[in-house]
């Protein structure tokens, strides 16, 4: 089962919410013909420097930022729930768990209105459980940091490739 959001255009959210993964690309057009390629599905939001992927199979938000970041590093993760009512559920816990949390109402960010709240894990990864409340014509309002909260701090991913030995022994 689904919740259609109202604000337009039509999105679909699973009942569950689906992990985002926020990337740094250094180009935004190869990065999207990959991405369609790998998924099989295109981009449900394409800005200039940005683009998002709603993939069903796995459920995912595959987010695609250029020029904020060191290409190839992940930006932030995060948790898509279908509204308001389940982030304020969920500031709500986090605050009972003893997670710092900062939050964001209202705020412009990804082309997006949207409410959210962000924590970090203890190796300092910005996580942030988040709602679109409706579409925006810019990434960010003003002068303020997107998909930045003050409290994160940047973050850059080991890639293990796989050798000859270890590919052969799966």
């Amino acid at each position: 089962m689904t919740i259609m959001t109202t604000t337009a255009p039509q999105r679909t959210v699973p009942t569950t919410g689906r992990i985002q993964l926020a990337l740094n690309v250094s180009n935004i057009d190869e990065a999207v013909d990959f991405y369609t390629k790998l998924f099989g599905v295109g981009p449900a939001k394409r800005r200039d420097g940005y683009a998002n992927f709603a993939v069903e199979t796995p459920p995912l938000k595959l987010v695609l930022i250029q020029g904020e970041g060191t290409p190839g590093t992940m930006n932030h993760l995060g948790i898509e729930v279908a509204t308001s009512e389940i982030v304020q559920t969920e500031i709500a816990r986090l605050a009972e768990a003893g997670l710092t949390e900062t939050i964001e109402e209202n705020t412009t960010c990804c082309f997006s209105v949207q409410d959210k709240v962000w924590v970090n894990a203890p190796d300092g990864e910005p996580w942030e459980v988040y709602t679109v409340k409706a579409d925006a014509e810019v990434m960010h309002a003003d002068d303020t940091a997107c998909c930045t909260p003050e409290t994160s701090m940047p973050l850059t991913l080991g890639i293990s490739r796989p050798t000859a030995q270890s590919t052969t022994s799966r």
